[in-house]
Formats: C-alpha cells, structure tokens, sequence
C-alpha cells in the first residue's frame, strides 16, 4: 500500500521534530491497513525506535533529560514494557485495549493546551511518596506501551506537567528517553512472542515503512515541521486516531 508508506514517513517527520515516536500514529494506521494484529505492535514499536533515537540524543546533549530522576520512572517501566511485549493476548482482547488507549490518546492530543508550560515556577522537591506514586505510573504506562505497540510517552507527559514535575524541556526530554527504552524493551518482548508463535516472519515485508521512518524521522529530527503548524498536525493526528478507536469499537460491539 503506497498510501501507508507516504502516511508513516509524514508521522515520523512530525512526531521527530517534536521529540516523539508517533506509535500510537502508526497503530492506527496499521490498524486501517487491516495489518495482522499480531504483528502491529511489533511494526509500531520498531518505527518508533527508530524515529525517537535522534530525539533522545538531540535531548540529551542540550541537557534536558535529568538523569537522576528519569532513571526510576526507566526502571520501573522497562521490565514491565518487556512483560507487555511477552503477554499472549487474544485478538478481541487487543483490539478492546487499542481502541481505549487510542481513544485517550486522542482526546490528550485534541484538547492539549499550548501553553502547558511549568513557566519560571520553581519546583519542589519530590518527595519519597510521590516518586513511588510516578515510578507506579511508569510501571502502568510501559506494561499497556509493551502490550498494545506504544512508547508511552503521550501518557507520561500529561502527567508530568499535571503534577509540576519539570519545565516543558524537561519534560518532552524525559517522555522522549522513556518512549525510546519502553519501545526497545516492549519490542524484544513482542520479538519473543511472534517468534515463538511461528507470526514473526510478515514482519520482514513490511521494510518500506522501515526505510519510510528513518527518511522521515531524521528529516523532521533536524528541521521541524515548516509547511503545516504543530498544532493543526496535532489536530489532524488526533481526528485520526479517534477515528480508528469508534471503527475498532463499532467493530467490537457489532
């Protein structure tokens, strides 16, 4: 399908210029490609690897990824993006968790505010509560990334800038690092799972939508979007992935 290789590259380019991978993009699209479901999560997470690799490190050498207090939100998540990516699921089941997770998805991205800045407020300490609370949530959020094909990072940022963790910076750094780690560890899990299923090999015709990312993703990665306003892609995305969630849940009720 030339359409879906067109539509992935798109994703990846605006998805890299702000520091996402796109995987709940391309798990909707898959999903109007009719691509087999026990594959998808596989396909989205390795596009979102590859797109969300140039934002980690673009993030991390200008100093917005605070090490020391990402490194238990990763921790906590990682094991359980892994455990999501091994966990057999039926098909309805996996359709039913895709159409909530998208439909959330899409409702952050429609009604996201633009000025969801922390501003020049200074910042508390985290206390020993919180940081469980936010490691819990982590945990949460890469067992349903590892599970349904998402980085994860569209969940974690709202919560983030709910709870005042960091400036913006920071936090697309953080959600950035932990779309990237949740997408590997989520993806090795998926990995074992098709493989030991006999499934993994329709993975392998799906190359183009590879090469479609990596050309899009570092092509958005180093300039931006220029020709269409983030916020008005966003928009786009969002009516998109709402789409897709009422088709999957009109499919599940019929």
């Amino acid at each position: 399908m030339p359409w879906l290789g067109i539509a992935f590259f798109f994703t990846a380019l605006f998805y890299a210029s702000v520091g996402f991978g796109g995987g709940s993009t391309y798990s909707a699209l898959l999903t109007l490609a009719k691509t087999d479901y026990r594959i998808l999560p596989a396909l989205s997470l390795i596009c979102n690897v590859i797109v969300v690799t140039g934002g980690a490190v673009r993030f991390g050498r200008a100093g917005h990824i605070p090490w020391r207090r990402v490194l238990p939100l990763v921790l906590a998540s990682a094991p359980l993006a892994w455990l999501g990516g091994l966990t057999p699921i039926k098909e309805v089941t996996f359709q039913a968790l895709l159409a909530a997770s998208l439909g959330v998805t899409g409702l952050i991205l429609l009604f996201q505010r633009e000025n969801a800045e922390v501003g020049g407020q200074t910042l508390s300490q985290t206390t020993q509560r919180a940081r469980f609370a936010n490691m819990a949530v982590g945990a949460a959020i890469g067992y349903l990334s590892g599970l349904v094909g998402i980085g994860g990072g569209i969940f974690l940022a709202p919560y983030l800038h709910f709870t005042k963790w960091a400036e913006s910076k920071v936090i697309a750094g953080t959600a950035t690092l932990f779309i990237l780690v949740n997408s590997v560890t989520g993806l090795a899990g998926q990995l074992q799972k098709t493989n030991a299923s006999g499934s993994i090999d329709p993975l392998f015709d799906h190359w183009p939508l590879v090469v479609a990312v990596a050309g899009g993703g570092l092509i958005g990665s180093h300039l931006g979007v220029q020709v269409i306003s983030p916020s008005l892609m966003r928009r786009l995305t969002a009516l998109l992935i709402l789409y897709v969630a009422v088709q999957l849940a009109w499919k599940l009720l019929g």
